[in-house]
């Protein structure tokens, strides 16, 4: 079998992770960038990447981090991506799960929807309401970027003054003011991975400070999970329909709260935790899900 991986970087860690376990299964793994693929309308469902028809030639699609861009080539990226699923063609994640994860104000909004614990936030791109509104969230507020990920742009806010000109500063670029409470959690919080029906791996992330990224210095530990810790990461994937993904938990005073999930995570640390091999339990997912 011929499987696509688009990867922004092909030679990152992952990336040589998921080559060799998909090698040693048999199959053929070819990387792509999102600048690789063509999109043709009039001839067909075709949709080419360097010299293959991603339709008649590949048996599945596996999407790393799609990477920063414009609008157009965002919107643009998930409209083929939709085309492909719409024909039948294996997609993982399906680019409406990888929408709805990417964007943290969407996904929050379903996972409250459907019961699951969520943290008090604020999202406007008014400054005034975003100042009268922080008091709501507590004496601590963490301003987040709506897209983003592995903690950049994450800070926590305690002046009203200094909240002020941080807001403008973000208008001035046209950003949306993202605020939420800070759940007081320690130095860590959990990461739970999940691939199809089942969690591979899970692990405390633990760090020196309130940001508790591997990315950002945090340090993976073993955890066994609960019972409660895995029905919240299930029915997470479950309402964003993600099939492998990263699921952030904090453990609070009012109990486990779901900060985010990650529809396109990482593995390097949790890997670091647990004997499962994850690039070829991912690998062997694909590959299941792959046409015939």
């Amino acid at each position: 079998m011929r499987i696509g991986i688009v990867s922004r970087n092909p030679r990152s860690w992952s990336a040589q992770q998921l080559d060799k376990a998909f090698r040693d299964l048999g199959s053929e793994p070819i990387f792509f960038r999102f600048r690789d693929f063509v999109a043709l309308i009039g001839f067909g469902p075709k949709v080419i990447a360097r010299d293959y028809d991603v339709l008649e030639d590949l048996n599945a699609l596996l999407i790393r981090p799609i990477g920063k861009g414009s609008l157009e080539e965002i919107i643009f990226r998930m409209d083929m991506l939709h085309k492909l699923a719409r024909e039948g063609f294996p997609v993982i994640n399906h680019p409406s799960a990888i929408e709805k994860c990417v964007d943290k104000y969407y996904a929050l909004t379903l996972l409250e929807e459907n019961g699951l614990p969520v943290p008090k936030t604020v999202v406007t791109e008014n400054v005034n309401r975003a100042l009268r509104l922080m008091e709501k969230l507590g004496s601590e507020v963490v301003l987040k970027p709506l897209f983003g990920s592995r903690g950049h742009g994450i800070t926590k806010l305690i002046d009203v003054d200094a909240s002020r000109t941080i807001f403008m500063g973000l208008r001035l670029v046209k950003s949306v003011i993202y605020l939420q409470e800070f759940i007081p959690h320690g130095t860590r919080d959990i990461r739970i991975f999940v691939i199809g029906d089942r969690i591979v791996s899970a692990m405390y992330r633990e760090s020196n400070s309130w940001k508790t990224n591997v990315a950002q210095g945090a340090r993976p530990k073993p955890l066994k999970p609960t019972k409660e810790i895995e029905e919240l990461s299930m029915k997470a994937v479950k309402v964003l329909g993600c099939e492998i993904a990263g699921i952030d938990i904090m453990e609070g005073p009012g109990g486990f709260v779901i900060s985010e999930v990650n529809s396109q995570p990482g593995w390097k640390g949790i890997q670091m935790v647990t004997k499962e091999d994850i690039a070829k339990e991912i690998a062997k997912y694909v590959l299941q899900r792959a046409k015939r």
